[in-house]
């Protein structure tokens, strides 16, 4: 909520990705202790200076800055250029009684595509991606046409 709150008062163009964004789209939530986000290029700065502000603490990587707060949930900014547009084409959402931005569907598969597909991951991250693209693909049948090769191999067609 604090990260919410934070970056709505600034009124930075911001969205939630990954898991907390898939558990919007699909119809079987899971539990996950992070939130990935994204905002716009230019309020990167901002973000990291207002979260900081907030009592986060911040660690800056090659493609993320992680924010550590009270809690046990971690929050990653991404910074990378693929997530670029993301924030723009977000939509509202109410995600477990919190209400907040999350990745439009085709953006949250693409993502999450994306995280399959990096070969340098762990195999257990990768699988938990692959299940990520199922539970979508499950809850949006109209996704699976879209899907590469790859992972149609992967995954049943939805019926």
């Amino acid at each position: 909520m604090r990260l919410v709150n934070c970056l709505e008062r600034a009124d930075i163009l911001w969205c939630a990705i990954g898991g907390v964004a898939v558990n919007h789209w699909a119809e079987e939530p899971m539990v996950t202790q992070d939130v990935d986000f994204v905002v716009t290029t230019e309020s990167i700065p901002k973000a990291v200076e207002l979260l900081e502000a907030e009592g986060f603490a911040s660690s800056t990587f090659e493609w993320s800055v992680n924010f550590k707060g009270s809690s046990k949930v971690s929050m990653q900014l991404s910074t990378e250029d693929f997530y670029r547009d993301f924030a723009a084409r977000s939509i509202p959402a109410d995600v477990n009684g919190i209400l907040l931005r999350v990745a439009s569907l085709h953006d949250t598969l693409a993502g999450k595509i994306k995280a399959w597909s990096a070969a340098e991951r762990r195999q257990s991250k990768r699988i938990k991606h692959l299940g990520d693209i199922s539970r979508l693909v499950e809850s949006h049948p109209e996704l699976w046409d879209g899907l590469p090769p790859e992972l149609q191999t992967q995954i049943e067609k939805p019926a």
